[in-house]
């Protein structure tokens, strides 16, 4: 891989890796330009679509934050049951 001029290490070595922070906004951001038109799942989806790497592979990537977003999709979506937590009538 060559080295472009304007580039040093440091920041081709931050382009390279992902971490929880970069892969959360990352997906954020294609959420946010999207303006809502895909989800929090589609994304990661596309995301991993474009690196060519596998959804399953991701799992370690995926923040606390992110993760609840993506619960609360997939509950509004039916595609998981709601909790009810012992929540007592009124």
């Amino acid at each position: 891989m060559p080295i472009k001029k304007n580039k040093n290490i440091t920041e081709l070595i931050e382009d390279s890796f992902m971490d929880k922070n970069k892969f959360s906004l990352t997906i954020e951001t294609m959420v946010k330009n999207s303006n809502k038109s895909i989800n929090y799942i589609d994304a990661i989806c596309t995301f991993c679509e474009s690196k060519d790497i596998e959804v399953e592979s991701i799992v370690k990537l995926i923040a606390p934050a992110l993760k609840e977003k993506i619960k609360a999709e997939a509950t509004r979506l039916n595609y998981i049951k709601k909790t009810t937590r012992g929540v007592l009538p009124i």
